[in-house]
C-alpha cells in the first residue's frame, strides 16, 4: 500500500494517459475544490469537454487559475495527462515562483488496461492512438527525469489494485 502525504500549499500533478483513472483518483483523494481539471476548463470554454478547438484558452485559464491559487498557498491538484515535460514545465514555473512543493502522482498503467479503460468511459473516449502516443510519452518521464524537472517527491501506481490502495494524507488530516 502507497502513501503520499501532501504539504501545505502543494502542487500535485496528474500523470498519466486517458482512461488511467486520474479523475477518480482526484475525486477520491482531494476535496473537489482542490482540483483544476482541463476537461472542466474546455467544457466552461467550448462546447463540451472533448472541444479541442478550445485546449489553447482552457490552458490558459487552468494555469491563472493553478498561479492565483498557488499564491494564495492552496493546496491544487492539476488534473490532466500532463505526459510530456512541456506539459509540466509551466505548472513546475508556478510551483517554483510560489514556491509551493510539487508532486508527481504517475497512473503508470499497463497499455492495455489504460486502452481498455478508456474504450469504457462513459462520454468522452479519446483515440486509441492518442492513448498509444501518451503512454509513449509517459514511458520517457521516469522518476529521475521527473526529479529533474523540478518534482520534490514522485510516487508511480503501476496498477489498479496500486490506485486503490492509495492512502492520501492531507494538511488536513494531519492536523
Amino acid at each position: 500500500m502507497d502513501q503520499l502525504i501532501v504539504p501545505d500549499g502543494a502542487l500535485v500533478v496528474l500523470i498519466g494517459a486517458a482512461g488511467a483513472g486520474k479523475t477518480t483518483l482526484a475525486a477520491r483523494h482531494f476535496p473537489s475544490d482542490t482540483i483544476l481539471c482541463s476537461d472542466g476548463f474546455r467544457a466552461r470554454l467550448g462546447d463540451n469537454e472533448a472541444d479541442q478547438s478550445v485546449t489553447r484558452p482552457a490552458f490558459a485559464a487552468l494555469h491563472r487559475a493553478l498561479e492565483a491559487r498557488l499564491a494564495r498557498g492552496c493546496m491544487t491538484v492539476v488534473d490532466a495527462t500532463n505526459v510530456t515535460a512541456a506539459a509540466r514545465k509551466s505548472l513546475l514555473r508556478l510551483a517554483r515562483r510560489s514556491g509551493a512543493p510539487a508532486i508527481a502522482l504517475v497512473l503508470d498503467l499497463p497499455a492495455e488496461v489504460a486502452i481498455a479503460r478508456n474504450a469504457a468511459r462513459d462520454g468522452r473516449v479519446v483515440p486509441e492512438t492518442a492513448v498509444r502516443r501518451q503512454l509513449e510519452a509517459l514511458g520517457r518521464a521516469d522518476d529521475a527525469a521527473l526529479r529533474r524537472e523540478g518534482f520534490a517527491t514522485v510516487l508511480r501506481l503501476h496498477a489498479p489494485a496500486d490506485i486503490a490502495t492509495l492512502q492520501v494524507l492531507l494538511p488536513a488530516d494531519r492536523s
